[in-house]
C-alpha cells in the first residue's frame, strides 16, 4: 500500500533574471496577480489537494516568500488602528493554510536536482509533491489531486504532463516515452529533457507538478559526485536513474486543465488577463474596458 502524501516541496530559488530589473528586490513568484501573489496561487492548490507541510527551497535572494507566510505583527497592528478587522482574517490565513518551513538551496552547484537534495531532511522517508514556484494549473479535479490519486494508484514516481505538438514546445520541456497503461497513465521508459524545437520524441511533455519518491535523494547524491563542478544537476537524471534501475516512474495526463506559466513575461501577461477578466471584484469592469480598446 502507498504511503499517503502529506508534504510538498516547493522550488522558489530562482533569480527570475528574465524580469530584471522588476525582480532585483521582489522575489518573482512574489508578482502580485491581482492581489495574491504567483506562489499564494500555487500554495492554495497544495492546501485544497490535502497537503499539511509545506518546505520552501530558497535563495537568499528570495527571502520575502518566506516573510509572506509568517506572521507580521506590526502589519496587523496598523491594520487593527484603522479597524480593518476582515484583512486582518485574510492575513491570518495565509499564515495558518499550512505547516510552513523554509530552506537555503545547498551552495555549489546548481540545478533544480540539487535544489530538491537541499529538501532531504525536512521530507525524510516519505512521498512528496514537487512543485515550480511559477507554474499552476486551474483543473477538475484539481491538479494536485489528479497527481495524488494517480500515485495512489500506480505506486512509484509520478511526471504531470500535457500533451502538445506544438514544435517550438521541444525547446521549452521535457518529454517522455513509453507505453500507455490506462486512459491518463504512461508507463515511462524514456526522458528527454528539451531536445529541441521540432525533436521531441512524443507529444507527452513533462510540466510542473510531481510525486517524487525518497529513493529519488540517492541517486541525485551519486550525481552530484560524479559531475564536474560547473555542471549543473538536473532532476532528470535522477529520474533517468530510476528508469534504468527497473523503479517505477509513470507520466499522468492532466485532465480539464488551463495552465498558467508566469516564469515569462508573456506568459505572465495572459495569466494576468485571464484572471483579471474572473474575478469577482474587477472582472465585468475589466472585460469592459478591454472591449473598449478594440483589439
Amino acid at each position: 500500500m502507498a504511503k499517503p502524501i502529506t508534504k510538498a516541496v516547493v522550488l522558489a530559488a530562482g533569480f527570475g533574471t528574465r524580469f530584471l530589473p522588476a525582480s532585483k528586490a521582489v522575489a518573482k513568484v512574489m508578482f502580485p496577480v491581482i492581489d495574491k501573489p504567483i506562489i499564494q496561487l500555487v500554495v492554495e492548490e497544495l492546501v485544497k489537494a490535502g497537503i499539511n507541510d509545506i518546505h520552501f527551497v530558497l535563495s537568499p535572494f528570495t527571502q520575502d516568500i518566506k516573510e509572506h507566510f509568517q506572521p507580521f505583527p506590526a502589519l496587523n497592528e496598523l491594520l487593527a488602528k484603522s479597524g480593518k478587522e476582515d484583512q486582518i482574517e485574510e492575513l491570518r490565513k495565509i499564515e495558518n493554510m499550512a505547516n510552513f518551513s523554509f530552506g537555503l538551496q545547498q551552495e555549489g552547484r546548481h540545478g533544480i536536482g540539487k535544489a530538491i537534495l537541499s529538501a532531504r531532511e525536512v521530507v525524510g522517508e516519505a512521498p512528496f509533491v514537487l512543485l515550480f514556484a511559477d507554474e499552476f494549473y486551474w483543473a477538475d479535479p484539481p491538479w494536485i489531486t489528479q497527481l495524488i490519486e494517480a500515485y495512489n494508484q500506480y505506486p512509484g514516481l509520478i511526471l504531470g504532463c500535457i500533451r502538445t505538438s506544438k514544435p517550438e514546445d521541444g525547446a521549452r520541456y521535457g518529454f517522455v516515452t513509453g507505453e500507455k497503461i490506462s486512459d491518463t497513465i504512461t508507463k515511462v521508459d524514456g526522458l528527454v529533457e528539451k531536445p529541441g524545437v521540432g525533436k521531441a520524441p512524443s507529444d507527452l511533455a513533462s510540466m510542473s507538478g510531481m510525486v517524487f519518491v525518497p529513493e529519488i535523494f540517492k541517486y541525485f547524491e551519486k550525481r552530484d559526485k560524479e559531475l564536474p563542478p560547473e555542471t549543473e544537476l538536473y532532476h532528470t537524471y535522477g529520474i533517468k536513474d530510476l528508469i534504468d534501475d527497473q523503479f517505477p516512474v509513470y507520466a499522468l495526463e492532466y485532465q480539464n486543465y488551463r495552465y498558467f506559466d508566469t516564469g515569462d513575461k508573456l506568459g505572465y501577461l495572459k495569466a494576468l488577463v485571464e484572471l483579471g477578466l474572473e474575478s469577482k471584484e474587477i472582472g465585468k469592469e475589466f472585460k469592459e474596458y478591454l472591449q473598449k480598446l478594440k483589439l
